[in-house]
């Protein structure tokens, strides 16, 4: 079971059964009967084009309803890292990390170093940010209680200058930007999606620092999360007009 949950490694989302195979070195009948356990237990979840890490693995038990929360977003993230070239990927918050529940790039996945199921520090990346500067401030003073931790040498790691860096945020509308703050060489446009008590999820989009150009991506970012916002709550109208999080 190990081996196999093993094999999902940053690079790679979904694999077929023969992938499992060929990255276990177990029998083809041993890996499927593993599997079908694995599924029933929730470790790992059937996908179109063989399997994926389930909600067990994901580290994501904490998320209610996040299953209707990738639906909702999986068509959005595909269109936009079809139309841009970049990565897209869905995450959501537990304490001060952002689990990824989704990541959708083609061959770009590859090369950096997320996963679905995988955590990175929240206030270093775009939309991990872009959640946290929708929180009351006494719940982002209990994130940070044991210090911020840094990730490269651009990782905002003082308190003050992560609370003005969540104040922009806010007068942007909710549009948040990381440049090497997270991984070396990557950059990142976020957006929350945003509920009627507070952030939901966060999209964004990522690639190399040089390709990453604000101006074009944020506006297609913002329109995204507001489309996933709606595919959610279609009945209430614009949380994030409505909402008073702070």
């Amino acid at each position: 079971m190990t081996w196999i949950l093993d094999a999902f490694d940053s690079r790679t989302a979904q694999l077929s059964l023969e992938d499992l195979e060929l990255r276990t070195g177990l029998p083809r009948s041993t890996v499927h009967r593993i599997l079908d356990q694995l599924v029933r237990l929730e470790w790992i979840d059937r996908a179109p084009l063989g399997y994926r890490l389930g909600r067990r693995s994901r580290g994501t038990d904490v998320v209610p309803g996040h299953d209707r929360l990738r639906a909702a977003a999986a068509p959005v993230l595909h269109r936009m890292a079809l139309q841009t070239g970049t990565v897209a990927h869905l995450t959501v918050l537990d304490r001060a990390d952002s689990v990824y529940l989704d990541k959708v790039g083609g061959r770009l996945a590859a090369a950096l170093p997320t996963r679905v199921g995988g955590r990175r520090p929240a206030h270093a990346n775009a939309g991990g940010k872009a959640m946290l500067a929708w929180l009351p401030d006494e719940s982002l003073a209990g994130l940070f209680e044991g210090g911020i931790r840094m990730c490269t040498d651009r990782t905002i790691t003082d308190p003050d200058v992560l609370r003005r860096e969540l104040e922009r945020i806010r007068e942007r509308g909710g549009l948040a930007f990381e440049s090497g703050e997270s991984v070396p060489g990557v950059g990142c446009v976020g957006a929350a999606v945003l509920g009627t008590d507070g952030p939901v999820a966060g999209i964004s989009l990522c690639g190399a620092e040089q390709v990453v150009d604000p101006h074009r991506l944020g506006p297609l970012v913002a329109a995204a999360a507001r489309e996933i916002t709606r595919a959610l709550y279609p009945m209430s109208g614009d949380p994030a007009r409505r909402a008073r999080f702070r």
